[in-house]
């Protein structure tokens, strides 16, 4: 796990805490739903950003005997555990606030209070998506896309979540702010209600793209198209390999690929220059790319080969 997206996670749980617990203190203070509701928002996010650590600890363990392809794939179930029940749970707080400010209006109080711990915990959310950013963007660039399409393809499931979450949480802050300044400009704690059915929306549409996203990574999620038209054409053009049978890359945990390739070969080469082809194609991929964890070549065709070698 690159040691980017460890910081990233870190400074999204120290900032999550400080304005979670601001938020509590605040909502129970002036008796905003609109606050209450982002203050469980930011209580989820909090223990989202536990489950995360416990995602990237778990899943950097070195590979053992049960386990000979290693642990990355535990980033994505503890990952999805967290999507599952934390969001979720938040969404629900916060739904519950609003329905019940809908049907019996509180009165809030201490509207400077709210806009003063809004303003702070806007300021902590943003420097925890400037990091989130930052390190998405390194990531983009070392894999020659944008921002928006790293986000969407990007392997590490800490790093999508804390961007997600950082976004969601400076829209909630928007939000928010905006029911409290109706709220006190009409005298209608309407506004606050929808507020916080609203972020409780937000929350559950984010949590069911990270459960969706992890799910598919669980099952064994392929690479890009392009990229794997970049390695199938690094194959074709390696000395000795004359087409490619089979070709299946997938992702085994975050920034982690498996190659798996079968592999037609130049009936001409002797058992040693398969030897030789097989490990030098292992070598180059690897060079190519730090994502390949591991390469599984099976030539087919030549002498002194057979369908069961690898390497």
């Amino acid at each position: 796990m690159p040691s980017g997206s460890r910081r990233t996670v870190w400074v999204a749980l120290l900032a999550d805490l400080g304005v979670g617990l601001a938020k509590v203190g605040a909502a129970v203070f002036t008796r905003s739903p609109a606050m209450a509701s982002e203050a469980s928002h930011s209580i989820s996010d909090t223990a989202n950003d536990l489950f995360l650590v416990i995602a990237q600890r778990r899943s950097s363990r070195q590979p053992d005997n049960k386990h000979p392809l290693g642990y990355g794939r535990e980033a994505y179930f503890w990952a999805l555990i967290a999507a599952l029940g934390v969001f979720l749970a938040g969404a629900a707080f916060s739904l519950r606030e609003g329905i019940a400010e809908l049907i019996d209006p509180v009165h809030t109080s201490s509207f400077a209070v709210v806009y003063v711990v809004l303003a702070i915990s806007t300021v902590f959310d943003l420097l925890s998506l400037h990091q989130s950013v930052h390190q998405m963007s390194v990531s983009a660039r070392s894999a020659n896309r944008n921002l928006l399409e790293q986000s969407k393809v990007t392997s590490d499931p800490t790093l999508r979540a804390v961007l997600l979450e950082d976004a969601v949480s400076i829209s909630g802050d928007v939000v928010t702010f905006a029911s409290l300044a109706l709220n006190q400009l009409t005298g209608s704690s309407f506004y606050q209600g929808i507020a916080a059915v609203v972020i409780a929306l937000l929350l559950i549409r984010v949590s069911l793209r990270l459960v969706l996203r992890n799910h598919d990574f669980l099952l064994g999620q392929a690479i890009t198209p392009s990229d794997k038209e970049r390695v199938r054409t690094f194959l074709l053009g390696y000395p000795g390999v004359t087409a490619v049978r089979q070709l299946v890359i997938t992702f085994i945990g975050p920034n982690q690929v498996w190659v798996i390739a079968r592999l037609d070969i130049d009936d001409n080469l002797r058992g040693d220059q398969v030897k030789s082809l097989v490990s030098g194609i292992e070598a180059a991929l690897k060079v190519q790319s730090e994502d390949i964890y591991r390469v599984d070549v099976v030539p087919v065709g030549g002498p002194g080969t057979s369908s069961q070698s690898t390497a």
